[in-house]
């Protein structure tokens, strides 16, 4: 469907703007009507006063290279809600949002942010300019929040989930700190050997006629190739690197990389389940707040930051357009386990599909919460493994020269 940009005002005449993404410029103007905005003008295609301020702010972070950190973040969203549940005036948020900020990034984007409602944006829209400190999600979220007169909701919804990705990305690194300590110490080991205590046994050898075992020969030769090629390897290393950071940053790379990502051992089944329950969180906020089933759907698909997964909300969208239920056209996608399933069917029976949906993003959180805290349970088979191969490649390469020397001795 095509996005129409539009220019209305509220009932006490304030002027907003923002985007819709519906099949007409009527649908349009119906949808803001029902919001309570009165249409002054609905375009489609036109590219918004955005992308400069986009450019101007990125050139900006340049020169501040402090990132904005998930904590500010959901300190942003907590103080939100609570300014805005007590009636504070949304200028007045914001600059006490400026002075107590401990960061220059968040506080350039908070000025930014002022200066596109002065000019007559909405909160979302000046929020949007701004995608290196508000992630998609969140924007998408108070636009929503927005449209339904709900928006300290949507900033209490958002300061959760953001507190519960704070979580999982916690938990995921203390899982994996013990795995990756252990392999860069066998590879540091390796390395050793490798470069100083096997050559010694290649002179002794050489001095005595002897030949070394073929592991040791297998070692050896790598070894040589390392140092005598290392800065061409270097060059190749770092060119690699760039080549595919900037094929990732391409949308079929994004596509590919989204999609290989949750087909990752171990950890693809947890990130598929975590994407799942922002999508089941932010679709049940969106469609609970009054906005219509199928435009709440397509803001989750661009929201869940996961272009596979957006893809497939997509044709659910499509196939709901079609007219088929709810139930059906998610289970096509082959995505939903079949619980999920069975609670959206008696959701959209009974009329409460945003509780089920909240009932859903629950389910796959606590899975999650459960899968991270028994992550390092099952790498270490995996873990396990890995160090036997390199253990037995120290074996072969350094204890067959000792026992042929000593062979050689006798």
């Amino acid at each position: 469907m095509p996005m129409f940009h539009y220019v209305a005002r509220r009932p006490g005449g304030e002027q907003v703007s923002g985007e819709l993404e519906l099949a007409t410029a009527a649908a349009v103007a119906s949808q803001l009507s029902e919001n309570g905005l009165i249409p002054i003008r609905i375009e489609e295609g036109r590219e918004s006063a955005a992308p400069r301020e986009k450019k101007a702010f990125s050139l900006s972070l340049k020169r501040r290279p402090k990132k904005v950190r998930l904590d500010d973040l959901i300190l942003f969203c907590r103080q939100m809600y609570s300014l805005t549940r007590s009636g504070v005036p949304m200028m007045r948020s914001l600059y006490g949002l400026i002075e107590s900020s401990q960061n220059p990034t968040m506080q350039q984007a908070l000025r930014g942010v002022i200066e596109n409602l002065e000019s007559g944006r909405d909160l979302s829209g000046a929020m949007a300019a701004f995608p290196e400190v508000f992630p998609n999600l969140m924007t998408r979220m108070v636009q929503v929040g927005e449209s339904s007169g709900n928006l300290e909701e949507s900033f209490r919804q958002l300061g959760e989930y953001l507190e519960f990705e704070k979580l999982t990305r916690e938990q995921i690194k203390a899982a994996l700190r013990y795995p990756t300590f252990v392999i860069i110490a066998i590879g540091v080991a390796m390395t050793i050997l490798s470069l100083f205590v096997i050559p010694t046994f290649e002179k002794v050898f050489a001095g005595l006629g002897a030949d070394l075992p073929l592991p040791t020969k297998i070692i050896m030769g790598i070894s040589h190739f390392s140092v005598a090629y290392w800065p061409y390897l270097l060059v190749a290393a770092v060119a690699a690197f760039y080549l595919l950071r900037s094929y990732l940053r391409t949308e079929k790379g994004t596509y590919r990389w989204d999609r290989y990502k949750l087909k990752l051992p171990v950890v693809g089944s947890i990130l598929m389940r975590a994407t799942l329950a922002r999508f089941a969180r932010a679709f049940a906020m969106g469609y609970g707040s009054g906005v219509p089933l199928v435009q709440a759907l397509g803001y989750t698909a661009r929201a869940i930051e996961n272009s596979y997964l957006g893809e497939k909300l997509n044709e659910m969208r499509n196939q709901l357009e079609r007219g088929d239920t709810l139930t059906r056209s998610a289970a096509n996608l082959k995505i939903f386990t079949p619980l999920v399933l069975q609670m959206l069917a008696v959701g959209e029976e009974s009329g409460s599909v945003d509780s089920m949906l909240l009932e859903v993003a629950g389910f796959y959180e606590r899975e999650v919460e459960y899968d991270l805290k028994n992550l390092t349970s099952a790498i270490e088979p995996i873990l396990i493994v890995i160090i036997g191969a390199m253990v037995l490649v120290l074996a072969l390469g350094v204890f067959l020269p000792m026992w042929n020397l000593s062979s050689l001795m006798r």
